[in-house]
């Protein structure tokens, strides 16, 4: 599944679902293999080190299922903003997303596109990805290698 306007609102969905509109919050949204979307939003904990980034739980529950992960969006609501922001993974989230490959589809910030947002793939947002200086050929490194 291409991340598109309907995973943008899953995720939103989610975020309205958990936060009052006048209420800062968060949500993230998944495709998976199969077209199944699943959301989930971040672990909020007075110990920050705990905390959790909006995508993890979606993330977790995809590998639980044995799921593909295709593309995932974050987005975020700040009341003193006018619309709600796609932010693109952090390099955690990025590292999480690379079990599926370089060709998973996520959410990035763009001020040119009518939407306020665009898709890449995390081979365009990474691409000196330090995985795989540990292939035989500089590839990203499968599945398998994540598995192990």
């Amino acid at each position: 599944m291409q991340l598109d306007q309907k995973l943008v609102d899953a995720a939103v969905a989610q975020m309205d679902r958990r936060w009052p509109s006048d209420e800062q919050g968060g949500a993230a949204a998944v495709y998976l293999d199969d077209g199944q979307i699943l959301t989930s939003v971040g672990l909020d904990n007075l110990n920050g080190g705990v905390s959790l980034c909006h995508e993890t739980g979606a993330i977790c529950q995809a590998y639980t299922l044995d799921r593909k992960v295709t593309a995932s969006v974050c987005v975020y609501r700040d009341p003193g903003r006018e619309r709600v922001l796609v932010l693109p993974p952090c390099g955690i989230c990025q590292e999480r997303l690379a079990l599926w490959g370089p060709d998973v589809q996520v959410g990035v910030p763009d001020d040119f596109a009518v939407t306020g947002w665009s898709v890449r793939t995390l081979r365009d947002v990474n691409p000196f990805y330090w995985g795989s200086q540990f292939t035989d050929d500089g590839a990203w490194p499968g599945p398998e290698a994540h598995f192990s």
